[in-house]
């Protein structure tokens, strides 16, 4: 990553604490005014590439995992922009596996929020090559432009390391293609590593690298991280709700796909009412981890709520 676009470095900040919305679409603004600016490469040879990359990372989005990581570094009393380099390697991590989730060795799915998926626009190989770049930006966006003492930024990338590798999300994703046609047959043992891992693991670290570079103390850390993995748990037990009950054109992607492919589901193992159920108790886990963490963590128990309820 060459260099950031003129007055992007301080685009961030031209948000004000006293506009009236509240602390997540602050958040949200000042992250999206950050990805805007960012340059990958000005090679005229490469901008096919950029183009695709761009296409994915400004698409759209809740953009739960960088707005977690701002939050919990506001929580233990950092500024939110102190973390945006991380918070968006978190983010391009996050677009590149579902740039490769979306292929047709995968998911094979041809619409992601509301758009066809980076496949469909520029080619299989160009989508896998568009993914492939996004995990060395983020290493970069780490150890170039992350603020912080040597030992906090190692600790960020071993954090998004773990996350990511065989005992994470990739990891996650190989239970997943086993569990794929077995669907409510799953145990619910099984469900939960999967998403343990696929979902729950990059949910976590967001979090968790907001504490790391805050400063905050590892009983700190700890209790973000269970309330990290209660949500990130809600999260998918909600996205599968959804996957069952919506439309393609509320969704922005196909929707029952996952019946279709009789992939192991909290709705097909426990019927919807009981992944709603699963879904209440992951969120109330959630924010029961939040008692013991110092600070106004009101932030954090209003995302608790959002994932929850949204869709609704």
């Amino acid at each position: 990553m060459g260099k950031r676009l003129d007055g992007a470095r301080n685009a961030p900040n031209s948000v004000s604490r006293s506009a009236p919305r509240s602390r997540w679409e602050e958040h949200r603004a000042r992250f999206e005014a950050y990805i805007e600016g960012l340059v990958f490469s000005e090679e005229p040879r490469l901008e096919t590439l950029v183009e695709a990359m761009r296409y994915s990372m400004l698409g759209g989005g809740k953009r739960v995992r960088p707005t977690l990581c701002m939050e919990v570094a506001e929580v233990f009393g950092a500024e939110p922009g102190l973390v945006l380099p991380s918070a968006t390697a978190v983010e391009l991590i996050h677009t590149y596996s579902l740039i490769h989730d979306d292929l047709p060795a995968m998911d094979d799915d041809d619409f992601r929020r509301g758009r066809p998926t980076v496949h469909k626009k520029y080619g299989e190989a160009m989508g896998i090559l568009a993914g492939d770049a996004f995990f060395g930006e983020s290493l970069t966006l780490i150890t170039v432009h992350q603020e912080g003492s040597p030992e906090q930024v190692l600790e960020v990338v071993r954090e998004l390391a773990g996350s990511t590798g065989v005992n994470g999300m990739a990891g996650g994703q190989v239970m997943d293609m086993d569990q794929t046609g077995v669907g409510g047959a799953a145990d619910p043992e099984t469900l939960h590593m999967i998403h343990n891992y696929k979902t729950g693991a990059l949910i976590k670290s967001s979090a968790r690298i907001g504490a790391i570079l805050a400063g905050a103390g590892e009983e700190e850390q700890a209790a973000v991280s269970e309330y990290a993995m209660e949500l990130g748990l809600c999260f998918q037990i909600v996205d599968d709700v959804l996957n069952a009950t919506s439309t393609r054109e509320a969704l922005g992607k196909s929707a029952g796909s996952d019946a279709e492919q009789g992939k192991a589901t909290f709705v097909g193992v426990y019927g919807l009412d009981g992944a709603k159920r699963e879904a209440d108790e992951a969120a109330e886990k959630a924010l029961q981890a939040l008692s013991t963490v110092d600070g106004d963590t009101s932030g954090l128990e209003e995302l608790a709520l959002f994932v929850r309820h949204r869709g609704h």
